[in-house]
């Protein structure tokens, strides 16, 4: 792995070398980088600290995938368009977070388990205050789960459940029986974004993470709740009619985003942009 952006002596070493390699015929990318560790990745996708500036608490990074097209899955899934790079980013995101928050069809789609405990962060975990793993908070209208499902039943934390006031009785009682912890974020049947983060934090969550799927995505983006976008550019063409990374209505102002790091791997593009 290269670091791209921002600019350092690092970076400029490492183009010099590769245009040396080319104008000597060798192998181009032959010594493109060598794979960090889980310890400098954890460096480079630290939280920012409340105190720093534009730091706010909480926090609400996403990490989304997409193709050279525009395609956030393929068949209905994610995984075909990521890579080994992109998966030991996606674990340290999770490793770095207090909570994860999915939207249910994305829990549905994907076959969602319970974050585990990695023993590669484990001190990092420790020395932040955070549990041995993140929880898992689903967000859902309708509470249509199967609650026997490894991550309602044997989570190492409680799974949330994010839901409005007007949720069915019946399955509220249902996911409490599970073993989850069911919070109200929203005064009808749906959740109001906002009120969803700050549940989180009320619960002490302040370093959130979502990973989508879409049409959450959209609906913290409309709300002017998202923070940072981890995206990871994968260099595949699919085309079809596969959704984009954020989707429902669109916004009345597009709201500007500021790139803060670019990394590369075998072609896949690992960007981390900040609300501007």
């Amino acid at each position: 792995m290269r670091r791209l952006f921002p600019v350092t002596d690092e970076t400029a070493d490492q183009s010099i070398g590769a245009a040396a390699r080319e104008r000597a015929d060798e192998a181009p990318g032959a010594d493109a980088g060598r794979e960090w560790s889980l310890a400098e990745l954890a460096a480079a996708y630290a939280y920012p600290e409340p105190a720093a500036p534009g730091g706010r608490v909480p926090w609400l990074r996403a990490n989304m995938v997409s193709t050279l097209d525009g395609a956030a899955q393929h068949e209905g899934r994610s995984h075909p368009i990521s890579s080994a790079a992109d998966m030991r980013i996606f674990g340290t995101l999770r490793a770095l977070a207090d909570v994860v928050v999915v939207g249910a069809e994305t829990v549905r789609q994907e076959g969602y388990r319970p974050a585990r405990e990695r023993a590669e962060f484990a001190g990092l975990r420790s020395s932040a205050g955070q549990g041995p793993a993140p929880a898992i908070a689903v967000v859902t209208a309708s509470l249509e789960l199967d609650f026997s499902l490894p991550l309602f039943t044997s989570p190492l934390v409680p799974t949330l459940i994010l839901t409005g006031a007007a949720a069915a009785p019946d399955r509220v009682a249902a996911a409490e029986k599970a073993g989850a912890r069911v919070v109200v974020a929203g005064d009808g049947m749906g959740v109001d974004p906002a009120r969803a983060v700050q549940a989180l934090a009320d619960l002490g969550h302040t370093r959130l993470l979502t990973e989508g799927g879409p049409r959450l995505l959209g609906q913290l983006v409309a709300a002017e709740v998202l923070d940072e976008l981890c995206l990871t550019v994968s260099p595949m063409l699919t085309a079809g009619d596969a959704q984009r990374i954020a989707g429902g209505p669109s916004v009345p102002v597009p709201r500007r985003f500021e790139l803060v790091s670019l990394l590369e791997e075998a072609g896949f593009l690992f960007s981390r942009y900040r609300r501007s």
